[in-house]
């Protein structure tokens, strides 16, 4: 029996095309933008795709953020997170927008752990050496087969009540868990709290004023398809430091290596950047500044710290001499006196409130040197710098003198002086002076 030959025609196959969607993104000014996306996009290409539109410096701590309106609540999207899935959550009471503003704390757990990790919240294995190295400590929070202890007071606020309850709390692989008689950790003593792979997490940013907190360092979990606020699972902080670790161990616990993998995707093809090298990274701007001396026939970096601080301050105080002519934004120059030129400047933000300005250095980040110049309230002619320092947020007076018949602005008394709030901003971003730390990322509100 011969077999014929036969011509098979197969289906054509058709490219799948991806549905667009249109969103919607707000700046911290309110202005906002319509962007038509791809439905499969990620937080982090659309926060891509704004740079570019708005020839922004990446320098990887822009971040979208999702904010609750009425809540008071928000959380940092995670570069991987599809936008369209954080949005089929979204529920029409709480008034749910995305904002594109700078995150520095995003990833600086990698920089520096131990800043976020204190000996009395966190247990490792009884088998694990006591003294663990930085990357060590990292490793075991993104191993999949051990997990420190983290563990402490918070208060939770009781379902269906106003009332809040102050119990002992264990972060554990399997969940978040409280003690029913006191500091236990016995099975028999533990009741389950939450897990949270079906649930978001969010920082309160208006303290205790719409919860009825004890404190301001709220955090909650928010179940997917939730009802509203019926649904959260309220908790808060004794300070800052508390805060943040439980935070911070509860984002590793929840996306483990992923969270590494976008820490990394920025640096991928550099070299040195070996899975699991946790050698601290240094930033864009950090790598950008050389002192250079270009005096002679030819130029050299100036390795000397000292000179080259004179350096900067010589150069400074000559450009001054030349005259208040400024570039505003757009690269135009503009003339202002010594007594407005610092109203150009990103860093300064015209008649905002402590508390506003205390909501803005939260939203970027607690990490050290954040910081922003506002107005004083209490005092019309003065100015506050506002800093970010070990947790905590600072504020520390700028003080107008008047001498022979010349303006100046001091931080010390009139012990270091500066012709104006540029000059200050400078000084103290090359010196830490009478400051705890200098100044290295300002807080900007962006237009978008």
């Amino acid at each position: 029996m011969s077999l014929s030959s036969r011509r098979v025609t197969l289906p054509a196959v058709m490219p799948i095309t991806l549905q667009k969607r249109v969103i919607k993104v707000y700046s911290e000014d309110d202005t906002s933008r319509a962007l038509e996306v791809p439905s499969d996009i990620t937080a982090r290409d659309v926060c891509q795709l704004l740079i570019l539109k708005n020839h922004y410096i990446d320098d990887h701590s822009w971040t979208l953020f999702e904010q609750l309106t009425h809540t008071g609540l928000g959380r940092a999207i995670e570069d991987h997170e599809l936008v369209m899935e954080v949005q089929s959550n979204w529920v029409m009471e709480d008034e749910t927008k995305l904002y594109f503003r700078k995150n520095y704390a995003k990833y600086e757990f990698f920089k520096n752990p131990l800043n976020f990790f204190p000996d009395h919240m966190i247990s490792f294995p009884s088998e694990t050496n006591a003294a663990l190295s930085h990357s060590g400590i990292l490793q075991m929070f993104l191993s999949s087969s051990t997990y420190p202890e983290i563990h402490g007071y918070l208060h939770a606020k009781e379902q269906g009540k106003k009332s809040w309850k102050k119990m002992y709390f264990l972060l554990r692989r399997s969940g978040l868990y409280f003690s029913t008689k006191g500091t236990s950790k016995e099975p028999r003593h533990l009741q389950f709290f939450c897990e949270f792979s079906n649930s978001d997490m969010y920082m309160s940013l208006t303290g205790k004023k719409i919860s009825g907190a004890p404190t301001n360092y709220g955090f909650c979990f928010k179940p997917n398809k939730s009802g509203g606020t019926r649904d959260l699972k309220q908790l808060c902080a004794d300070d800052e430091q508390s805060r943040t670790c439980w935070m911070t161990a509860i984002r590793l616990l929840k996306y483990g290596m992923q969270l590494y993998q976008n820490y990394m995707q920025p640096y991928q093809g550099r070299s040195g950047c070996s899975p699991l090298n946790l050698t601290p990274m240094r930033s864009i701007s950090e790598n950008s500044l050389v002192a250079m001396d270009f005096s002679g026939h030819r130029s050299r970096i100036i390795e000397n710290p000292t000179e080259a601080l004179s350096v900067a301050v010589e150069e400074g105080l000559a450009w001054r001499r030349r005259g208040c002519l400024r570039l505003n934004s757009h690269g135009s120059p503009i003339a202002m006196s010594n007594m407005a030129i610092h109203r150009s400047q990103s860093w300064f933000h015209h008649k905002i409130s402590r508390e506003e300005a205390q909501r803005l250095i939260l939203q970027h980040g607690l990490v050290d040197g954040v910081f922003l110049v506002r107005d004083s309230q209490s005092n019309p002619k003065t100015f506050v710098l506002s800093l970010s320092h070990g947790l905590k947020i600072k504020h520390f007076q700028i003080v107008p003198l008047e001498d022979d018949g010349k303006l100046f602005y001091t931080l010390d008394d009139g012990h270091t002086r500066f012709t104006d709030l540029i000059q200050l901003v400078e000084f103290y971003q090359l010196n830490k002076g009478v400051l705890p730390c200098k100044l290295k990322h300002y807080c900007a509100r962006i237009a978008l």
